[in-house]
């Protein structure tokens, strides 16, 4: 397989419209374990004059423990919206990778990486390679109300509801060819 090297900036706008049409992967691996998990809150852009990726997850979440320890991720984007895009997005946000192997359940082929150890997936080839260089909970005290009501209304009683964002600087961008 080949990988065509790109400017990640250059497909902001795919990347942005794939996540809040549908979802996007975020994957991270611990030991030979790979979990991908499907995304639709996430920026791309520039902090401290280096290319990221923030993505946003639930305190609860199995893949939040597993990232902690790996500390990198890959971004998997589709490039079209198939039955198996489709079902791969639908289980890997509603499955969790403590009771299922996500990526044999989907049928999905890794790719080795070129900078990381989280591998690609060669079913969403536009790949983003990032190392976490920052993470932060989220207070919420400090969030807007709004925001709040509508996705943590049950914060105070449950504070494990909020995510934690991790800025992982963009270390490869390419898409994956046949």
């Amino acid at each position: 397989m080949n990988k065509k090297q790109i400017n990640p900036f250059e497909y902001a706008p795919q990347i942005m419209d794939k996540m809040t049409h549908g979802g996007i992967l975020v994957t991270t691996k611990v030991g030979e374990k790979v979990n991908p998990m499907t995304i639709g809150w996430g920026t791309i852009g520039v902090d401290w004059s280096k290319p990221v990726f923030q993505t946003y997850i639930r305190e609860v979440r199995h893949t939040k423990g597993m990232m902690d320890e790996a500390m990198e991720f890959t971004v998997n984007i589709p490039m079209e919206k198939n039955d198996k895009v489709k079902e791969a997005l639908a289980f890997c946000g509603t499955k969790s990778g403590r009771d299922f192997d996500k990526v044999k359940e989907c049928g999905l082929t890794l790719v080795d990486a070129d900078t990381i150890s989280v591998p690609a997936l060669k079913e969403f080839p536009l790949t983003l390679e990032c190392k976490v260089i920052y993470k932060v909970r989220q207070d919420g005290k400090e969030i807007p109300q709004d925001v709040m009501e509508r996705f943590y209304p049950d914060w105070e009683q449950n504070p494990e509801d909020l995510h934690t964002v991790y800025y992982g600087l963009i270390t490869a961008a390419y898409i994956i060819e046949e």
